[in-house]
């Protein structure tokens, strides 16, 4: 294993752990609004020099390896590597780090009072930790973790809790059940049975909002702040749960089923998306359908389709979160946001306009957009595996372009819209607007290094599950013993 030059992945997490307990201290909003401006910076440099640091390391033309920090306090008082970087993970904590800081950024004055930016801190910590984790005990540990801000935070707005509490309650259980049996027959030198592979899947089933288990998704966006769902669903750190602790012990047919669920799941979300009248419920179905469809692509196993999968994953991670910040930021100005009738917005906020048609068509991977290259390869690897796989990606797609267009004019078109008050967007949002437009065309005209990147983690992924899936099955093992 390889090291870094620095310790990029301890210093970013620690800088977001201080910067929690430092902007908690604050009793100004305002105030604490700005120092945590500060501290998302500094994680977001952290995260880019790991980046950089480790493509220095490992240069394309070479095996990938794993890298871990230089001078890792944590490895020697643990005996072992607790914090690594592999070519999943590396464009993966950036990736976080922005969205946190655009989050950030784009919240209004309006808005200070209700978003908590010392919890917001914590759960950034909490996300790069995990994703900078390989060992399966302290990822759910981390995920568990990472359950805790939203409820804390429905709490502090009076809502109801029941709904996200048994969800994220049955989801730690699994967790822990499904990866006891895998210790449990681990030890035994056995490949994991289906008591261990079930209770995974539907943990991971759970976190990724799948049906039957997407309600506290939608209860999540309705009674939270937008910033907070929108920081729960972006960095879809259940697909990063699937690939530590399902994708490795998972049989082929296991994963089939996977496969076909999370296809069910993606044409049923973009349906329910399409006949939405709610703002905030038709953004949550949008997600969950490209959510499952990320989960699709994973469970293929094949290169292309992995390598698709996984571009669509860092692609649904940019492009819907800007989709999500533009409907925040109408929030802010409008209230909660109705698709029953025109809003007529588009003279008052052109800048949100384009944003988000730019973002909803990356979204559904329009040509010459950060996501057209991944779903196109997605698409042509299930096809080779699953011809029916396909056929149901283009037909979610499909229809998740038409609801984000049905979306479009009911907020934009149709009507002219009378305020008193100026509804242009500040500074800090044109910021987002130009960075995220940027993300989207470059990604989209220049696709070659985020494919390559992403081929690269899909070998080291297939190539692990290989290393797995020799050895003998707990049936062939019996049955080699009668013989």
């Amino acid at each position: 294993m390889s090291e870094l030059h620095f310790p990029w992945l301890e210093t970013s997490v620690l800088i977001a752990l201080i910067g929690a307990i430092w902007v908690g201290r604050l009793k100004d909003q305002f105030v604490a609004s700005r120092h945590s401006l500060f501290f998302n910076t500094l994680v977001l440099i952290t995260t880019v020099g790991a980046w950089i640091d480790y493509e220095f390391i490992n240069p394309p033309g070479r095996p990938p390896s794993e890298a871990q920090d230089f001078w890792n306090p944590l490895t020697k008082l643990m005996g072992r590597p607790i914090f690594i970087m592999d070519p999943l993970s590396a464009p993966l904590l950036s990736l976080v780090a922005l969205l946190y800081l655009l989050v950030s950024l784009t919240t209004l004055r309006t808005k200070i009072r209700r978003f908590s930016f010392a919890w917001t801190l914590a759960s950034e910590a909490i996300v790069l930790a995990t994703f900078c984790c390989e060992a399966p005990w302290l990822i759910i540990g981390l995920l568990a973790a990472g359950t805790v801000q939203p409820y804390l935070e429905l709490r502090a707005r009076g809502q109801n809790t029941g709904v996200y509490v048994k969800h994220m309650a049955l989801f730690i259980a699994m967790l822990v059940i499904g990866q006891s049996f895998v210790d449990y027959e681990g030890r035994e030198g056995q490949v994991h049975s289906l008591w261990a592979i079930i209770t995974l899947l539907i943990a991971v089933f759970i976190r990724t909002g799948i049906a039957p288990f997407h309600c506290w998704m939608s209860d999540l966006f309705d009674r939270a702040t937008f910033g907070t769902a929108l920081l729960v669903a972006m960095p879809l750190v259940g697909a990063y749960a699937t690939i530590r602790l399902v994708l490795p012990i998972a049989p082929d047919w296991v994963l089939r089923t996977i496969g076909l669920l999370s296809l069910i799941s993606a044409v049923y979300a973009a349906g329910i998306a399409l006949v939405q009248t709610d703002a905030r419920r038709f953004f949550c179905y949008l997600f969950l359908s490209y959510s499952a469809i990320v989960l699709a692509g994973l469970e293929a196993v094949t290169p292309i389709s992995l390598t698709g999968a996984l571009c669509v994953w860092m692609a649904v991670s940019i492009s819907l979160g800007g989709f999500g910040l533009t409907l925040r930021a109408l929030e802010a100005r409008r209230g909660r946001l109705s698709l029953q009738n025109f809003q007529g917005l588009y003279d008052h906020t052109p800048a949100l306009a384009v944003l988000f048609m730019i973002t909803g068509l990356a979204s559904v991977g329009f040509p010459g957009t950060f996501g057209f290259v991944g779903t196109e390869m997605l698409v042509d690897g299930a096809v080779e595996a699953f011809p029916y796989v396909g056929v149901a990606i283009v037909f979610a797609s499909a229809l998740n372009g038409i609801a984000v267009v049905h979306a479009y004019f009911r907020l934009f078109t149709g009507t002219r819209h009378t305020s008193l008050v100026s509804l242009g967007i500040g500074k800090r949002e044109k910021f987002a607007v130009i960075s995220l437009t940027a993300l989207i065309l470059i990604g989209g005209l220049v696709p070659q290094y985020n494919v390559s990147s992403r081929h690269r983690a899909a070998v080291r992924i297939l190539r692990e599950r290989s290393a797995l899936s020799s050895r003998p099955t707990i049936e062939e093992e019996e049955t080699h013993g009668q013989h």
